[in-house]
């Protein structure tokens, strides 16, 4: 199960008048790529502005770098975690441009699902990074837009096949294991 920080566990206690969390989404696949080839993540903020935000030190892609996070109007909620089913969640993304369009278009294309990472920042202090001390990444399993709206599921992909523990106890990591 994710955790938060304690920041971000005492925002949320307290509800403090003058500390807002910002809720923020990035998709990433190996289509959404910029005019110079380079990696090109949708990263949207559900704020009226966009955010710039310090990202993790083990993230994806930018590594704890400065990013910005483009306001957008999108509904998430996080997903409810019952015996029996793998955590599962709706996203809706108001207002998608035309670059969010285009990318997903691309992306269609390829049997590669889209990763799609959820963080919380604190808006006085995004560069300290997201208070999510390990963000949620989920994998988009189906998606349709209009327009302006993007729609779209996401879930844990193959959580049934995952070892458990995640650990392997090989001889490699384990030499005690030969006798």
């Amino acid at each position: 199960m994710a955790t938060i920080t304690e920041a971000l566990a005492e925002v949320y206690a307290s509800n403090p008048q003058d500390e807002v969390v910002l809720t923020t989404l990035e998709l990433r696949h190996s289509s959404f790529i910029d005019d110079a080839g380079n990696p090109a993540p949708i990263r949207v903020v559900a704020d009226y502005n966009d955010l710039v935000a310090t990202l993790e030190s083990d993230a994806p892609l930018d590594a704890g770098q400065s990013v910005i996070f483009t306001a957008v109007a999108f509904q998430f909620a996080l997903p409810s975690m019952e015996e029996g089913q793998a955590p599962q969640i709706d996203i809706v993304i108001d207002g998608a441009s035309a670059q969010i369009i285009g990318h997903l278009e691309s992306a269609v294309t390829q049997t590669e699902k889209i990763e799609c990472t959820h963080r919380r920042f604190l808006a006085s202090n995004p560069t300290a990074g997201p208070h999510d001390e390990e963000p949620l990444t989920l994998y988009v399993a189906s998606a349709k837009a209009t327009l302006t709206r993007v729609t779209a599921t996401a879930a844990l992909t193959d959580i049934n096949n995952s070892p458990f523990p995640s650990d392997v106890y090989s001889p490699d990591v384990f030499p005690g294991l030969v006798r």
